[in-house]
């Protein structure tokens, strides 16, 4: 089916042959180009949308300003009411529509969130990097994907209208309008400090914290003086990612498997698309809601992914006041005075009419101040390493028009914009590739040491007196305070690399990378999901692990990613099957009697997977909650040894009466929860009905997914139940780069769409509960040969 939006033209009819297709590409564009006089820049865009099975588009045009428009127009047909919504939550808006005491996705409230956005827009810092030129502002390129993002996003709502809308989740809304290139940019900065004052600050400096909710009126009032955004109120970010070379590829082949886990609604949803601009630019992946490119992907050389970073991106700092002026500080001994600003927040009143609430922030040299903590003496603030930083999208497009890992890392020394992410790549020669090029506090371990405040208001606050606590800078680097490029944690290899949400110490096992500062979480110790990750690899390229000969395959790495392996009960499950055994009626932590010998009988039985179907995971990971509310690990058997990396701790003391009553906790809570002791987990997760297997990444499950009976209701933008939004994977990728080209297989577990009336809101959700991933189409001929192949045409 082809359509056409914009100047009436000739449908372009469908041709059948199998040539490679750049060049094909260029052909179409040519009869579809506005002519020449009417460049890019004066709004003549042209962009042509070919939609594949599933509804992933594949967006072809001349320039960056027409694949922007065409990208926004696609996105905008799936998803308008998503990105209609963060622009009301980036703009600050949220209690002027839907009142101050409504919650967003992020289960933060709307008043909070709109102090916390009104804020960032009144400080000017987006403006002020926009203003700057490449590399430390938006490059041309950049520039024109927002601009023709924009233009098409408007043009789908122009063309539709806001009561002809198919999602009902916004339609008709009075906040449903036309968005700006600076709503784009707004939401680039949010992404960007998602693991700086937008995430963490609560949870890494000051436990328990306040937010916006309560009212500053300044220490001398005895009010809250700010806010910060609390990291459990945003998405728990995480992923795996592992890059396979020729001496891991059974046939001397590089693979990359891609697997992120954010949340399942909301701004953190990917959409998966193909970006082609011929002769420049042709990558395939997945971006997040609202960005104009792709963050996760590959082109014909090169395929990579992203993992969040375990580095310290946000410092905090012990201010000393002036005695008797709680607003100003001393620095060197000389005094310096915080910013107050006033922060206006309109909100909506049970009736409809509107009012303007007042809130104070104040900001010291290094950030915001914190409330806690605030008093005569003191206060705390924060420093986020990625408070300037809009250079991501330069980063991310250049990483797009890259060919091998040579190009790749120019790019990332060129921008240094990677916000809070670990990259893992493979290129077609079979390399490897792992760094942390993430804007990283410059902060030494001699000057950690020497800064260091005790009995602070928690661990890891600096001296905020002296500026000989201030983060120090390399001379690579293009912005201050940050290491450059060459202090970067980096491994290069020809057999492997990994991340599953640990330090960089072991991205490969008999390869660790020593002796980074502190502030990078380079520690040897792992989790029990990274610890899975590397013993998976290690077993492919043994064969031990039922998946055929040794060496890594397309087909045996995705059937390692859904193996549904959980390193906890592979290690631990016979010990709890001995501990049952012996003592088949256990006392709770109530004190009540429980008989166990049916869930004995469960776990027994259980084959330790995580599959839909498998009935023990459910109480498997009661048990594993219960022994973590013991807030001991005196019940482990084996502690924790360097030399076995990947297997310890281990271990249930089948006598130690925790693990005991841990035991009679978890039969206890499946019954209180009308739950058998041998229920399977997609009885207790699922999306829109659908059964879902994985489990959750506390316990050692490779494949992360947790959800509730009821996910899915409501559907991604406003699901029923905040507190039932899954988390785990979301966008999975696995590629091998072939002398032919690549090879991808992909799956997006929730679908294009979070409209629930779309086809594309659970089509791949179904596909994920059976395991069937979905062929990328990438080449011309491929995508040209889709079943139900629709292409619309668009002319600006």
């Amino acid at each position: 089916m082809t359509r056409t939006a914009g100047r009436p033209r000739r449908p372009v009819p469908a041709r059948r042959n199998t040539q490679l297709a750049l060049g094909l590409a260029a052909g179409l564009l040519t009869a579809l180009a506005p002519a020449p006089a009417q460049a890019a820049g004066q709004g003549g865009w042209t962009a042509k949308i070919r939609r594949t099975e599933y509804g992933v588009p594949h967006v072809l045009a001349r320039d960056f300003g027409g694949l922007g428009y065409g990208y926004g127009y696609a996105f905008a047909q799936d998803n308008l009411c998503q990105l209609a919504d963060q622009v009301v939550t980036l703009r600050g808006e949220r209690s002027r529509w839907f009142g101050p005491d409504g919650r967003g996705v992020d289960r933060l409230g709307n008043l909070e969130s709109d102090t916390y956005q009104q804020g960032v827009l009144r400080s000017g810092a987006v403006r002020r990097l926009l203003a700057q030129p490449a590399p430390l502002g938006p490059t041309g390129e950049a520039r024109q994907l927002v601009d023709g993002y924009v233009a098409g996003y408007n043009r789908y709502l122009r063309d539709t209208g806001a009561d002809r809308l198919p999602d009902p989740s916004c339609r008709g809304k009075g906040w449903v309008g036309p968005i700006t290139a600076d709503d784009l940019w707004n939401i680039l900065f949010d992404v960007n400090t998602l693991a700086g004052t937008a995430k963490h600050s609560v949870a890494t400096a000051v436990p328990g914290g306040a937010t916006a909710a309560s009212a500053a009126a300044g220490p001398a009032a005895g009010g809250t003086a700010t806010w910060v955004r609390r990291a459990a109120d945003s998405p728990d970010t995480g992923s795996n990612a592992w890059a396979v070379g020729r001496d891991a590829g059974r046939d001397g082949n590089g693979l990359l498997l891609a697997n992120p886990h954010l949340k399942w609604a909301g701004a953190e949803r990917f959409y998966q698309a193909q970006l082609t601009i011929p002769g420049v630019l042709d990558v395939a992946g997945a971006g997040l809601y609202g960005l104009p490119f792709l963050q996760i992907g590959h082109t014909k050389g090169l395929a990579w992914t992203h993992t969040t970073s375990y580095a310290d991106h946000l410092t905090a700092y012990r201010l000393s006041l002036v005695p008797g002026d709680p607003t100003a500080y001393l620095v060197d001994g000389r005094a310096e005075r915080m910013t107050a600003e006033s922060v206006p927040v309109t909100v909506r009143a049970a009736d409809g009419t509107l009012s303007t609430v007042d809130r104070t922030v104040y900001r010291s040299r290094h950030g915001y101040v914190l409330a806690e903590g605030w008093t005569g003496e003191h206060a705390y603030t924060l420093r986020d390493a990625s408070a300037d930083n809009l250079r991501s999208l330069n980063e991310w497009v250049a990483m797009g028009r890259s060919q091998n890992l040579d190009q790749l890392r120019q790019a990332q020394r060129t921008y240094q914009g990677a916000p809070w992410v670990y990259t893992t790549a493979v290129d077609s020669s079979g390399t490897v590739h792992f760094t942390d090029s993430s804007a990283v506090p410059h902060i030494t371990d001699e000057r950690r040491a020497r800064c260091l405040v005790p009995n602070a208001l928690a661990d890891g606050v600096l001296d905020g007196s002296t500026t000989g606590c201030d983060p120090g800078s390399d001379p690579d680097a293009l912005v201050p305070g940050v290491f450059g490029p060459a202090n970067h944690p980096v491994l290069t290899r020809t057999d492997y690399v990994a991340n599953a949400n640990n330090g960089p110490y072991l991205t490969n096992a008999d390869a660790p990378i020593a002796g980074l500062p502190a502030v990078y979480n380079g520690g040897p110790e792992l989790a029990s999901r990274p610890q899975l990750s590397l013993r998976m690899i290690a077993d492919r390229r043994a064969g031990t692990d039922g998946l055929g000969a040794p060496g890594f395959t397309l087909d045996s790495l995705q059937a390692a990613m859904f193996g549904n392996r959980v390193q906890s009960a592979e290690l631990d499950r016979d010990d709890a099957v001995v501990l049952c055994r012996a003592h088949p009626v256990l006392t709770a932590t109530d004190g009540t009697r429980v008989d166990v010998r049916a869930g004995c009988d469960a776990l027994a039985a259980w084959n330790t997977r995580a599959d839909a179907d498998s009935r023990g995971t459910v109480l498997w990971q009661e048990y594993r909650d219960a022994l973590a509310r013991t807030r001991t690990t005196a019940w482990q058997t084996v502690p924790y040894d360097p030399a076995q990396p990947l297997t310890t701790p281990r271990g249930i003391a089948a006598d130690h009466p925790d693990a005991q009553r841990a035991f009679a906790d978890a039969v206890r809570g499946l019954a209180a929860r009308g739950l058998p002791v041998d229920a399977p987990i997609g009885r207790v997760q699922r999306w829109a009905g659908i059964p879902l297997h994985g489990c959750a990444g506390q316990h050692g499950c490779f494949n992360v997914l947790t959800a509730k009976a009821d996910s899915g209701t409501g559907g991604g933008t406003y699901p029923a139940d905040l507190l039932s939004i899954p988390h785990g994977s979301s966008f999975l990728m696995a590629t091998e780069l072939t002398d032919r080209g690549p090879r991808t297989r992909t799956l997006l577990t929730y679908g294009q769409s979070a409209d629930p009336t779309s086809p594309h809101f659970t089509d791949q959700t179904r596909r994920y509960a059976r395991k069937q991933w979905v062929t990328e189409r990438f080449t011309e001929a491929e995508i040209r040969s889709a079943p139900g192949l629709t292409v619309t045409t668009l002319h600006r």
